[in-house]
């Protein structure tokens, strides 16, 4: 009996010891939007869990549905989001009457939710208070007598359940000209006076900072939208506990404040996190991240640029340019492959990223396989032109020296069509580096990251830090392939 207690207890200890060191080696994600709110909430997250684990806060992930699919996925363990948004897009048929029920529905999918954080960030209409006053109006009704206004909202409000289409039905509106813009770009768009309306968030600091004036909902068309913590249910109760201690801890004031904080006195978010976790939680301390000058952030993001774009570029000529011989040498086959890759570089860059999280998840993997995709057709394309244009009479003399196909292709075919495939290969490899940019909208880094982050607080400086390199980057890469056709192609093939 001794001896059996003793290999119970031995057991017990072991798989503590097994879930223990699980537990704590295991790093957790938060994820976030792309707008400044989400990015201040997933700091606090980050921080809250990082003072007994380890956690790492990938932010400006983009839209509703790219964070849910990725809290699914298991890509982030929890994200900020909102009940309306809950109710009327990650739910949107599913009925839900209440907050129960909400719960349920959510549990459903392996998916948690908290209570909610304090406060909450309501969807509503706004314009300049020198056009409320011109044209008097005060509530969304009275949108019905100007059909000629101009309305521009964010390209989630477009398509949301919750969002313009309903919008306008709810409310009968006539207007037409209405566009997307991003969210930020569109305040700046309403300060220039270029539209008449967009939509805001109700703690948005632009509404203090620009004088905006908020349309009241009269026909109560918007649902609440209270800020909660949506978390995956096998998150450990230890980690899950620091979570929900955010539960009813941040006031209105408190979230308008420091949205402020961020868009008009451009302090950072991880900044304005620690400062309320100190305020929140008194003895708080956490270790500041070691802040990285300019030439620094730029390398760094250099590095993450030309994984993506170096991955993505060999695999692509490893599938492409043997494709392309076989095109050549097949005509149909050479039709179809062609006219498969022309179908891929039509789908948005954008779109394509999406497409490839439910497969991929977010990160490096999904942007490289995306950036793969969109270098295929320049370098295939390239391959069978630069095949199908060498002269007959060479092939013929060739053949008539009975040299074997195999050294043929590769001592002639090839050679001859280098500097049309090199062409390809460049215009590929230079495309790639534009468009990795938007990489960092599932949270594969790069110099797209201080673009977005300077499209949403407005600071130019930060979108530089971006552009700037990124447009260097493919000078210099277009330069190197100068280069690399000077020593890989025959001298007396060379572009003079």
């Amino acid at each position: 009996m001794k001896r059996r207690s003793l290999l119970a207890l031995l057991f017990v200890t072991a798989y503590f010891l097994v879930y223990a060191a699980d537990l704590f080696a295991r790093e957790y994600v938060i994820g976030s939007k792309t707008f400044t709110e989400s990015v201040i909430l997933g700091e606090i997250l980050t921080q809250r869990l990082n003072t007994s684990f380890s956690a790492k806060h990938i932010a400006q992930l983009g839209g509703t549905r790219i964070l849910w699919n990725a809290l699914q996925k298991g890509d982030i363990d929890a994200y900020p989001e909102y009940t309306g948004t809950i109710i009327a897009e990650i739910l949107a048929g599913q009925a839900v009457r209440n907050d129960e029920e909400m719960r349920m529905e959510l549990a459903k999918r392996g998916i948690g939710i908290s209570a909610p954080l304090g406060f909450a960030n309501t969807y509503a209409l706004g314009i300049t208070r020198k056009t409320a006053q011109t044209l008097s109006l005060q509530t969304i009704s009275d949108l019905a007598r100007y059909p000629a206004l101009r309305l521009a909202f964010s390209n989630e409000f477009m398509d949301r359940h919750d969002g313009w289409r309903g919008l306008q039905k709810a409310y009968n509106l006539p207007q037409e000209d209405v566009h997307g813009l991003e969210h930020d770009i569109a305040y700046r768009a309403l300060a220039a006076a270029t539209i008449d309306l967009t939509e805001l968030y109700s703690t948005d600091a632009e509404i203090a900072l620009d004088s905006l004036h908020i349309l009241r909902d009269d026909r109560h068309y918007f649902p609440d939208y209270r800020a909660v913590i949506l978390y995956r249910l096998d998150v450990p109760p230890e980690a899950l506990r620091l979570l929900l201690s955010l539960e009813n801890r941040i006031a209105q004031e408190t979230m308008t404040t420091m949205n402020a904080n961020a868009k008009r006195d451009k302090t950072p978010e991880s900044r304005i996190a620690t400062a309320f976790l100190k305020n929140t939680f008194g003895a708080y301390t956490l270790e500041s991240p070691v802040t990285k000058n300019l030439a620094e952030r730029i390398a760094t993001r250099t590095l993450e640029h030309l994984q993506l774009v170096a991955a993505s570029l060999l695999a692509a000529i490893l599938i492409a340019i043997p494709l392309g011989i076989v095109a050549a040498r097949f005509p149909r086959v050479g039709f179809v492959a062609l006219g498969a890759a022309g179908v891929m570089q039509t789908i948005p860059s954008l779109a394509l990223l999406v497409l490839m999280i439910p497969l991929l998840g977010i990160g490096t993997v999904p942007a490289m396989a995306a950036l793969f995709l969109y270098s295929i057709l320049p370098i295939l394309r390239a391959t069978v032109t630069g095949l199908a244009t060498i002269p007959a009479a060479l092939m013929e003399s060739a053949a008539v020296l009975g040299l074997p196909p195999r050294v043929r292709l590769w001592r002639i075919e090839l050679p001859l069509a280098s500097p049309v495939i090199l062409s390809g290969i460049k215009t590929a490899a230079v495309l790639n580096v534009g468009t990795a940019t938007l990489g960092a909208l599932i949270g594969a880094g790069g110099h797209g990251q201080p673009i977005m982050t300077g499209i949403r607080l407005a600071d130019t400086a930060q979108i530089l830090e971006g552009a700037l390199p990124a447009a260097a980057l493919a000078l210099a890469v277009q330069g190197c392939f100068e280069l690399l056709e000077k020593w890989a192609v025959p001298k007396g093939l060379r572009r003079r």
